[in-house]
């Protein structure tokens, strides 16, 4: 299997139409719980954003706010103390590839006794269709798609 054949079967999986059973149900209650924020709603010199992918996705780029973690959705709990606690009263804002680890990690924090907390809504992937700028280890860059 080529590298373009197993970023399509890896971006199918972040794909939530395609999520079945009780991940589903889980999804559908975050939504009713979670506010998901547009991308021209994210103000990046205020809010705090924690991009909960995986660290081999960090790689591909960031959303370069002012205050930005890199924590992955499985790690999340044990790193609240350490990063995020002293900013607890800035809005949080997580996000991931397309939507469903972001609103997951946002419903986490909420339970974790974060009270202001969000998503960004469709995730990195739809702030790169709104022709938002990414950081990554080469520089800042702005999609022309």
């Amino acid at each position: 299997m080529n590298q373009n054949e197993k970023m399509k079967r890896y971006y199918a999986r972040c794909d939530m139409s395609q999520i079945k059973g009780h991940l589903k149900e889980l999804l559908q209650k975050a939504k009713e719980e979670i506010v998901e924020l547009e991308v021209d709603e994210i103000d990046l010199e205020e809010m705090v954003l924690v991009d909960v992918r995986e660290h081999d996705e960090f790689a591909s780029g960031v959303i370069p706010a002012s205050k930005i973690f890199t924590i992955p959705r499985g790690k999340l709990e044990f790193a609240v103390d350490d990063k995020l606690l002293d900013l607890s009263d800035h809005k949080i804002v997580c996000y991931c590839l397309k939507g469903a680890r972001g609103l997951l990690g946002a419903q986490r924090l909420k339970e974790l006794g974060f009270s202001n907390v969000a998503n960004l809504k469709g995730g990195i992937e739809n702030w790169v269709k709104s022709q938002q700028p990414i950081k990554n280890y080469l520089g800042t860059f702005t999609s022309v798609c």
